[in-house]
């Protein structure tokens, strides 16, 4: 068996984790060659494909890197013409791959999808710091993620208590409010701000003004997508050629102005950005990539295409591309975090 790997979209830790367990996997268990292919779907679309072959060797420890040692790209799409598309397929072929494992968001998955109904066998396995993938209730990366912005936050909290100020901490997610909602529990904010409930700001101003009389500061975690009550959401920039051409970024800084004038104490705002996305990633999701990785690889020599691998109920299982090709999954207004957050006192920003 010949089977291709990349990984597409953003970069996110626990993705060499991925290679390392579809790559051994396949080689151990039915002798695979894995060509690895060189950022993302870009690696297939120029004119000479990029690409260059995996080895035992050159997959062994890499399993605690962060990033992808393949490269990744989250403008490459080459369903945006037929030229492209036939590009890909055209150098699927050449390559003799009998099959192409792709990791990477909803993005990702549409254009896989896409692929398999052209006739390129594909297995997706979901990557996404964002927790947003459709079918799938926890996704690696995740974790990671959210222990950063919990670090950040605590390490925010010595500065706020100590000078008395509201210290507004702005997350990733897109339209999604799960590393917002995670970290901001975990890292005891006193308002969450989530794309899934539009905020009201005075009812955000009366905390910081209670706490201002008790404990001296607030700490306010905010996730990217969120928005006031009748407001719009904050967009940093469009980039036309991407699959996701919005993107987010500054709520935070929309937030402090607001307040600043309805309070008498200074309001300062962090917008982590992209330390999200780096480093190392976390046991936990070292753990679970690497389980991705061996199922997908399962999936490819059961000859069980055009499906995703996924976590349903703590288990590991599989849904059709289809399913999850377009859409992303939020947080629910029943979810019992939010529950626990409104019962131990944490303000979602709802009126009062």
């Amino acid at each position: 068996m010949r089977i291709g790997i990349l990984t597409g979209g953003g970069d996110c830790p626990g993705l060499n984790a991925v290679i390392r367990a579809v790559a051994k996997s396949l080689m151990r268990q039915c002798g695979a060659t894995v060509i690895g292919i060189a950022d993302g779907f870009a690696g297939l679309m120029e004119a000479a494909p990029r690409v260059r072959e995996l080895t035992w060797e050159s997959v062994s420890g890499i399993l605690m890197r962060g990033g992808t040692i393949l490269g990744t790209s989250n403008r490459a799409n080459p369903l945006r013409s037929e030229a492209d598309t036939a590009r890909v397929l055209e150098h699927a072929r050449a390559l003799g791959l009998q099959a192409l494992v792709v990791i990477g968001g909803d993005g990702s998955m549409a254009i896989a999808h896409g692929l398999s109904q052209r006739g390129l066998p594909i297995v997706g396995v979901p990557k996404t710091i964002d927790n947003d993938i459709l079918g799938c209730e926890r996704s690696f990366g995740f974790d990671t993620a959210v222990a950063t912005v919990t670090e950040a936050i605590e390490r925010l909290q010595t500065t706020a208590e100590s000078h008395g100020r509201v210290m507004i901490v702005e997350t990733m997610g897109r339209y999604a409010g799960w590393i917002a909602l995670e970290a901001g529990l975990a890292g005891a904010a006193d308002v969450i701000l989530l794309p899934e409930i539009d905020y009201d700001v005075e009812a955000v101003a009366a905390v910081c003004r209670a706490r201002a009389q008790r404990q001296r500061y607030t700490l306010i975690c905010i996730g990217e997508g969120a928005k006031p009550i009748g407001g719009e959401l904050t967009v940093q920039r469009r980039i036309a050629d991407s699959p996701d051409p919005i993107r987010l970024g500054g709520v935070a800084h929309a937030l402090r102005e607001a307040l600043e004038v309805r309070l008498d104490v200074e309001v300062r705002a962090t917008v982590l950005g992209h330390v999200q996305r780096g480093g190392a990633p976390t046991p936990f999701d070292r753990v679970l990539a690497t389980q991705f990785g061996n199922e997908a690889a399962q999936l490819v020599m059961q000859g069980a295409f055009d499906r995703m691998v996924t976590l349903q109920e703590g288990r590991l299982t599989s849904v059709s591309l289809a399913a999850v090709a377009h859409g992303s999954r939020c947080v629910p207004q029943d979810h019992p975090l939010l529950r626990a957050a409104r019962q131990i006192g944490v303000s979602l920003g709802e009126p009062a």
